[in-house]
């Protein structure tokens, strides 16, 4: 079993940072290799990034530049820093982590950019 929990969403005006957290518990670690997708209204899911298990990223061509993946396994925990922040960012952002070849899902946490 694993839990994928994120947090850190909310309102900030366009140009501001967030940083969002996603802690994973269980039988596995934030050391697996991770993504984070986000969904705005309407609209569908949309890979943000990803870090694999020896430390490779891949970012979306929407947010290369501006946001940026992190982990700290000590606390199993994974980062995703998002800078100049603009209202198309806004959306639901869902953590991932890859068990058995297959991503077990957060439940997500809202970001807004609005003024």
């Amino acid at each position: 079993q694993v839990q994928v929990v994120e947090s850190g969403g909310g309102l900030v005006q366009p140009g501001g940072s967030l940083r969002l957290s996603c802690a994973v518990s269980g039988a596995f670690s934030s050391s697996q290799d991770m993504a984070w997708h986000r969904q705005a209204p309407g609209e569908t899911r949309e890979f943000v990034g990803s870090i694999t298990s020896d430390n490779r990223f891949d970012y979306g061509g929407s947010v290369e530049g501006r946001f940026t993946i992190s982990r700290d396994n000590v606390k199993n925990t994974v980062y995703l820093s998002m800078n100049n922040l603009k209202p198309e960012d806004t959306a639901v952002y869902y953590c991932g982590i890859v068990v058995h070849g297959r991503f077990i899902w957060g439940q997500g946490t809202q970001v807004t950019v609005s003024s």
